[in-house]
């Protein structure tokens, strides 16, 4: 049964696979949830695909990777809906090549989006959640911020310092009722993902001890317990679902 929490969540990228989980996970533990996008085309599918599954969410267009658009998305949402209680830096793209060919627009566009975009949104979040003494703020990262990756130094990087951010940010925060947390998935079976072919997905799954891709409802679930009451006592943490492809 649904449960109403009466709790504002913003989930930035909710047109992935992993976003789309996530505003539904979260549709189901009674959240008002808004999922943010930046391409139109893909919001309208979205909300399509979330209806289909009986879940009615607001949706609200915003570069994650400009200030100024998250700021107004951000006041849109708490003028017309209500302070924003849950953050959920999602938003994330990829530009992979070999370092030595990599050009500054590979590097800046990865970086304005994955890294930048964790600060832009949560910059314009944290101070209502301080003032009301609560917040959740779970940053998305990647097993590829933790180990690297051959052809990824500029989403290793911008990866890696989310969590930077998250251990940070959780110290500055925690006598404020607010946690901080970081979620770092491994290679999980979204739409992007089945599409490599068969077999680089069978090379790829040979390198992970539990034998298959992950699940996007097990980061879903995973996501809904850092977010809710019960879990007031985690924060700077980096909780990793990777099926023991990485340990440490």
């Amino acid at each position: 049964m649904k449960r109403e929490t009466g709790r504002v969540a913003l989930i930035t990228g909710s047109t992935g696979g992993i976003g789309t989980a996530l505003c539904k996970r979260l549709h189901e533990e009674g959240c008002r949830v808004v999922g943010n996008f930046r391409c139109p085309d893909k919001a309208q599918a979205l909300q399509h695909a979330l209806e289909e599954l009986g879940c009615e969410i607001d949706v609200r267009q915003g570069d994650v990777a400009d200030f100024d658009s998250v700021g107004r998305m951000v006041q849109a949402i708490e003028g017309e809906i209500g302070p924003i209680d849950i953050l959920i830096n999602n938003a994330g793209i990829a530009r992979d090549v070999r370092f030595s060919k990599m050009t500054k627009a590979d590097w800046d566009a990865v970086m304005n989006t994955n890294l930048d975009g964790v600060f832009n949104c949560t910059r314009h979040v944290i101070n209502g959640m301080m003032e009301r003494k609560y917040g959740r703020i779970i940053n998305i990262s990647s097993i590829n911020g933790q180990k690297g990756q051959f052809g990824q130094t500029n989403y290793s990087a911008a990866k890696a310092g989310v969590h930077g951010f998250t251990k940070s940010l959780a110290l500055e925060v925690a006598k404020y009722g607010v946690t901080v947390n970081t979620v770092s998935p491994g290679y999980i079976g979204t739409e992007m993902v089945m599409a490599v072919p068969e077999n680089i997905r069978e090379q790829i799954v040979a390198q992970i001890p539990v034998g298959r891709m992950g699940y996007i409802d097990e980061v879903a679930e995973a996501v809904s317990y850092l977010v809710s009451d019960k879990s007031g006592f985690i924060t700077g943490s980096n909780l990793s679902i990777n099926g023991g492809q990485h340990m440490y």
